[in-house]
Formats: structure tokens, C-alpha cells, sequence
């Protein structure tokens, strides 16, 4: 058989933070009994359905839970993605997650069946265990010498590094010496250096800097300098996904194809090659198969097709969790005249464990808008937050929660540094809610393009023909 390519590279790319809808969320906000606090982790309000998500989360963290489906349904802004946000953030970068909304499906240039495939295998991690000569203990001195002229001649150092056993001095070239920056490593600093790649990973700081503490800030992690040898095997853990592999060994230029986007369909063959491989590490001990989380938002926008084909997936035994969300009631089922619950077809809705949403209080409003305002640091005022509540509870939380940024944009614009009353007014009335667009298009409708005319417009027409 055919070697399969892994490259461990493919997990390392660089992660770009921006305040997004729910940047907020660090996790479902629960206790070590599964009680969920009143306000955690960015999580306000929802308690039930909060807890049943923990129990979810629970059951996937012990291996108990596989090839099942879990349904978030409830009204627009009840904070369904929240939740599996919260859920993502609780499982931990080990945990594979995968996210995808229902109408992208039918804007991929692929069938929607391989889409649905290749969401499922995202969602699907391998662990894979080797053995690797390594390179570990604590930084004594970086030495770098720089060229006397610009251009002349690449940079080259010293590295001194020690166990509690041993010192030693290593010649780094330049590809070392940027990875050392890259790293931002200094003196006390323990680190293991894969001899192989050359990859180097900051494992902590020693405790012989613990009185750095202060300094360093409470976000550091002290290690011990480690003993014995410098130079050890050990065992390294890539952690893959399912999806990876298949790229990887469907396209010629190997793991770069991941960097291309456009992966295009994977043939049957290839996957079933990379099954049968993964399989034989799995019963050689040299991997671990790691169900992980596929969360698919609109879920009412997928089709009879789609979800036939979600019933034969979680039948799978590698299959991941499902969570679904819908703000749908009773709706009709895509590419059928028949009307279900959610717009779900009920032997897929059999399947489903249902946590439902409730709409958010007052008081719950004001503390989303408070998390919010941190997250955007915008200040406002106690009145402004006030307003903000109000026109939250009036209209949605969305729409208050988009009125945060633009009034801070106000306030700038008069020099101002606290978000006060006049300037919420100012935006409110600048862009409108669903309520007063609704009424503003009722009340001009007739000067819009293709509006199509009222009944009694319908009715006067034949009379005045008549007449």
C-alpha cells in the first residue's frame, strides 16, 4: 500500500483574533458539578439550556457520546451559537470543531453531499504518537553575531542550554536564530527543539526565575529545568484531522494544498485509503482516533437530500457530534411539499437530543451589553446603558448590540471619551430596526420599484375601466 503523507506543519498556522459577534464567549460558564454561574466565561442567562450542553460536553470528554445529534432550537438572538461557541471553547484546541452554516452548502462549487463529507472528517481528529529526538532544557545565554555590513554575510550565535545534569553550546545558523525570535525565547526560558524539523517549542519558564513573577505577569507558566540528558527521544503527538489527510494525499504539491482553498472533490478511493491506514495505526497503538464536534447553524436550509445523508453518517462509527441550530418553527422540508418541526424530517428529528433557548430578561440584556462594551472597549455611561437595555428589550439584543461600535464612532466624532445618551440617540435614529424599517416601507411602498399593488388598488381597477 501506498505511504501516507502527514505533515505536522499543518497545524501551525497563525491565528487572527478580531471582535467578532461572539469574541466574547471563553466557554459555557459552568461549575465542576455542571451548574452553570449566573454570568462566566461570557455566557449570561440560559441556564437549562446551558446545562444540557454540559452534560453533552461531558459525555464527549469521557468518550461516552458518539454518532449522536444534538438539536439548538429557539427564537432569533437566544443565543444559540453562543452556546456552541461555548461548547467549542470547553472541548479545547485537542478537540476537533468544525463550523458550517446551511446555505453554504449551495454556494461551494462541489455537490452538497461531498460538502456535508468533508465538514464530517473536519470534524473527525487522528492523534498520532512517534517517537523523536528532542533537544530540552533551560535557555542560559542567547548569543547572536551580526554582520559588521548589511548583506555581507548571514547571522550566526550561540545557544547555551542546561539540565539540572549538564550544560551545553550549540553553533545556530539563521534559520535557527529566526525561529528563536519567532518564539521570542531569552535567558530562562525551557525549550525543546525537535532535531528533525528544527521546530522549537517554548515549553515555560524555570522556577529558578520565579522571582521574575512580577514581571512576567500572571499569564506566565513556570516548568522545572529539566534533568538528565540534553538530548532524549521522546514521544511528539501531531494532532490532524481527517480532512487534512485526505488533502494531503489527494493532490500532488502534498500539505501546500491546504494553503490553496480551492480542495476541490476528493475521490472515494483516497478516503478509503487514508480509513484503512488510520485503522491499522489505531490498532498498532501508534494513533488515536478523536471524535470531534461538527456544529451546522441554519440547519433548516439543508435539503431531503442533505439530510439523508446526515442519517447514514451518524451511523458511522468515527462519526463526530452533531449540533444543529434553527430559529425555525413548523416549517416545510427543502425539495419536498411536506411541513415538520424545525423543517427537520422527523426520523432525523427521532435522532436528536432538543436543548431549547428562551428569550433573554432585562436585567440579562444590560449584562450582555456590559460584556460587550468590555469586549469593544467602548465606555458608556450609566444612562446610555440604560437606553441600550431598553431599545434591546423593545427591539432585539442584535440590533442594540450594533448600536454599541456606531456610537462610540459618534462620540469620537465630538471628541468625546464616554458613550453618553446623545450619542445612542443619535445612531438610533440614523439606522433603523426591522420595526420602523417595516413601517417606513409600508408607509412609501408605492414609490418603490415592483411593489405590488394592495387588493383595494386591484379592485378599483376593473370599475374604473368600466366607467
Amino acid at each position: 500500500m501506498t505511504e501516507l503523507r502527514i505533515s505536522a506543519e499543518s497545524r501551525d498556522l497563525t491565528r487572527i483574533e478580531r471582535i467578532g459577534a461572539h469574541s466574547h464567549i471563553r466557554g459555557l460558564g459552568l461549575d465542576s458539578s455542571l451548574e452553570p454561574r449566573v454570568v462566566s466565561e461570557g455566557m449570561v442567562g440560559q441556564t437549562s439550556a446551558r446545562k444540557a450542553a454540559g452534560v453533552i460536553l461531558q459525555m464527549i470528554k469521557e468518550g461516552k457520546i458518539a454518532g449522536r445529534a444534538v438539536l439548538i432550537a429557539g427564537q432569533p438572538g437566544t443565543g444559540k451559537t453562543a452556546i456552541a461557541m461555548g461548547m467549542a471553547k470547553s472541548l479545547g484546541l485537542e478537540t476537533p470543531f468544525a463550523m458550517v452554516a446551511g446555505s453554504e452548502l449551495f454556494s461551494l462549487e462541489m455537490s452538497k453531499t461531498e460538502a456535508l463529507k468533508q465538514v464530517f472528517r473536519k470534524a473527525i481528529g487522528v492523534r498520532i504518537k512517534e517517537e523523536a529526538e528532542v533537544i530540552e532544557g533551560e535557555v542560559v545565554e542567547v548569543q547572536i553575531d551580526r554582520p559588521a555590513v548589511a548583506g555581507a554575510a548571514s547571522k550566526t550565535g550561540k545557544l547555551t542550554l542546561k539540565t539540572t545534569e549538564m550544560e551545553t553550546i550549540y553553533d545556530m545558523g539563521a534559520k535557527m536564530i529566526e525561529a528563536l525570535s519567532k518564539e521570542k525565547v531569552q535567558s530562562g526560558d525551557v525549550i525543546a527543539i525537535d532535531k528533525a524539523s528544527g521546530k522549537i517549542t517554548k515549553l515555560g519558564r524555570s522556577f529558578t526565575r520565579s522571582r521574575d513573577y512580577d514581571a512576567m505577569g500572571p499569564q506566565t507558566k513556570f516548568v522545572q529545568c529539566p534533568d538528565g540528558e540534553l538530548q532524549k527521544r521522546k514521544e511528539v503527538v501531531h494532532c490532524v484531522t481527517l480532512h487534512e489527510i485526505d488533502v494531503i494525499n489527494s493532490r500532488t504539491q502534498g500539505f501546500l494544498a491546504l494553503f490553496t482553498g480551492d480542495t476541490g472533490e476528493i475521490r472515494s478511493e483516497v478516503r478509503e485509503r487514508v480509513d484503512e491506514k488510520v485503522m491499522e495505526w489505531r490498532d498498532e497503538g501508534k494513533a488515536d482516533i478523536v471524535p470531534g464536534v461538527l456544529f451546522i447553524d441554519e440547519v433548516h436550509m439543508l435539503d431531503i437530500e442533505c439530510f439523508s445523508f446526515l442519517n447514514r453518517a451518524l451511523e458511522n462509527e468515527m462519526a463526530p457530534i452533531l449540533v444543529v441550530a434553527t430559529n425555525r418553527g413548523i416549517t416545510t422540508i427543502r425539495g419536498t411539499d411536506y411541513k415538520s418541526p424545525h423543517g427537520i424530517p422527523l426520523d432525523l428529528l427521532d435522532r436528536l437530543l432538543i436543548i431549547t433557548t428562551q428569550p433573554y430578561t432585562e436585567d440579562e440584556i444590560c449584562r450582555i451589553i456590559d460584556i460587550r462594551c468590555q469586549e469593544e472597549d467602548v465606555e458608556v455611561s450609566e444612562e446610555a446603558r440604560h437606553l441600550l437595555t431598553k431599545i434591546g428589550a423593545d427591539t432585539s439584543l442584535r440590533y442594540a448590540i450594533n448600536l454599541i461600535t456606531s456610537a462610540a464612532l459618534a462620540c469620537q466624532k465630538r471628541k468625546g471619551s464616554v458613550v453618553e445618551l446623545r450619542d445612542v440617540h443619535r445612531v438610533y435614529t440614523l439606522f433603523l430596526d426591522v420595526k420602523r424599517s417595516t413601517q417606513f416601507l409600508m408607509e412609501y411602498q408605492s414609490q418603490y420599484m415592483f411593489n405590488e399593488p394592495a387588493e383595494e388598488e386591484e379592485q378599483e381597477e376593473p370599475s374604473a375601466m368600466i366607467s
